[in-house]
């Protein structure tokens, strides 16, 4: 590592920049790190989370929404070591493990945030684990919120084996409901393990729903797509699914949980979810780990869409077994 005194007003990070939009569009090079200014932290990260909004950023597909100033780093959830804070900070200091959302772009060796958007790991949690979580417990939380489920019910959590599915799954199993998840059949055991009752998403999806469920439905969650929505919707009213995927899908009477990923924030049930996880009551699934200089095949097996909980990419310069992965792609 080449860093000097992260206190200083400027130096390098190494870190991927998105310079064009596309498959081969993020490129190894450096990108400023910044001294953190008021109300922030600067932190070494050492395990980083792909999200599929990575891809979708890197394609160009959201170019309109989000718009960038290429080059740029992209990357949100992260876990690691805080190396300064700026001005009115107060939680944290230096030496503190911490996970959260990084305003700078999380694929990089290090990073700035806002300490609003930040967490301290609770012991028991490692620091590959804290990575996977921001993400899918902020959205998890926000959506049961969104969406909460009649007491002792019956679900549908399609995708249920993706870090969002997973984690959602679980909280729905520990409130007391019976949770059908849809998954790839390689994927069935694992949800078996979590407490659900597993479907393959194929032609036969809608008549094991019946079958499984033949006194009713009463809300699905969908995180993965695929015209889940439009194939349940004579099973399932309309008002009682949310999507985090499907936009066009409030035509049709859903809850569509879209919102800026530039300003989610640690809630005190995000916090929950990590003490949770922390004390074994929750499983966090690593479907896979990258080294950093492969973190572009992370963000491509991401973009195939069937990986099974978070891909996590481990931080420039860092041994896997400090954050407790065992091995790495």
């Amino acid at each position: 590592m080449t860093l000097t005194d992260p206190t200083t007003t400027q130096t390098t990070t190494r870190a991927y920049l998105l310079t064009h939009y596309g498959p081969d569009g993020l490129t190894p090079g450096s990108a400023p790190a910044h001294a953190p200014g008021p109300g922030e932290v600067s932190v070494r990260l050492e395990a980083i989370a792909i999200n599929p909004l990575d891809a979708k950023i890197r394609s160009g597909l959201l170019a309109q929404m989000l718009p960038l100033p290429l080059p740029v780093v992209i990357g949100s959830d992260a876990a690691g070591t805080v190396l300064a804070v700026g001005a009115g900070v107060t939680g944290f200091s230096a030496g503190d493990r911490v996970a959260g959302f990084f305003d700078s772009g999380a694929f990089a060796e290090t990073a700035v945030s806002r300490a609003t958007r930040l967490t301290r790991i609770p012991g028991g949690l490692s620091t590959a684990q804290a990575a996977a979580l921001p993400t899918a417990a902020e959205t998890a939380t926000r959506i049961l919120g969104m969406l909460e489920p009649a007491p002792a019910s019956t679900v549908v959590v399609n995708g249920a084996a993706g870090s969002v599915g997973s984690l959602l799954t679980q909280l729905l199993v520990r409130d007391g409901h019976t949770v059908i998840g849809t998954a790839r059949p390689e994927n069935h055991d694992y949800l078996r393990s979590l407490g659900a009752t597993p479907i393959a998403y194929g032609p036969d999806m809608v008549d094991d729903l019946r079958r499984l469920a033949p006194e009713g439905i009463d809300a699905a969650f969908d995180t993965a797509g695929n015209g889940f929505i439009a194939r349940v919707v004579g099973i399932v009213d309309a008002p009682r699914i949310v999507t985090i995927i499907d936009f066009a899908a409030g035509a049709a009477g859903a809850i569509v949980a879209a919102g800026d990923p530039t300003a989610l924030t640690i809630t005190d049930a995000v916090r929950d979810v990590f003490d949770r996880a922390a004390s074994g009551d929750l499983r966090v699934e690593i479907g896979a780990a990258y080294r950093f200089d492969d973190l572009p095949d992370a963000v491509a097996l991401s973009e195939g869409g069937h990986a099974r909980g978070k891909i996590i990419v481990v931080g420039a310069g860092v041994d896997p077994a400090q954050i407790g992965i065992d091995a790495t792609a």
